[in-house]
């Protein structure tokens, strides 16, 4: 199975939970700190997916950490259960999808733009407007530079794409050549 179903599957389930519960901002804050905590500790990293570790050493470990940290019972018990099933080495993406998924239940979707330069703030507010009104939520855009795509821009919403950018316009011109 694929990290994004994993990482969906996962995510979802515990938007569920914290939005009966009311928990939310206290998840969204413990959940980045594990994932923060699991991924940059490499030596930790390698005892939660060596196979070769029992798993009652795991959980141990996992208890110990959970002793020093004090977290919510919510996600004392979501880190129990990813240990269970193999996949608390897979938290990085299950708390994006997480955080993904809390944006969406409440009508805002993330997008990242691409630019061949940094865009001015009159660009960036046109640029979301429109957004808004293509997908008609609350946008919050991630803006980057690539130099690489010329001019133009690159917006991702999801797993929707829209090329506008001048290489992408290049290269299709130059296939058309090609093939007539």
């Amino acid at each position: 199975m694929s990290i994004e179903i994993v990482a969906r599957r996962y995510g979802s389930a515990l938007a569920d939970v914290v939005l009966k519960t009311g928990e939310t901002d206290v998840v969204k804050t413990e959940l980045t700190q594990w994932s923060t905590l699991i991924d940059a500790n490499a030596d930790l990293h390698e005892v939660l997916s060596n196979p070769s570790i029992p798993h009652a050493q795991k959980e141990k470990l996992l208890a110990s950490l959970l002793d020093r940290t004090k977290p919510s019972q919510t996600i004392a018990n979501f880190l129990r259960i990813l240990l269970k099933n193999g996949r608390l080495t897979e938290i990085a993406a299950i708390n994006e999808r997480f955080l993904a998924e809390l944006e969406e239940r409440s009508g805002i979707v993330g997008a990242d733009v691409t630019s061949a330069r940094e865009l001015p703030q009159a660009e960036r507010s046109d640029l979301q407007s429109k957004l808004e009104q293509l997908t008609g939520k609350r946008v919050n855009l991630n803006f980057s530079v690539d130099p690489n795509i010329i001019g133009g821009v690159v917006t991702r919403v999801g797993s929707t794409v829209y090329d506008g950018s001048v290489k992408t316009k290049l290269e299709n011109l130059r296939e058309q050549l090609v093939n007539g």
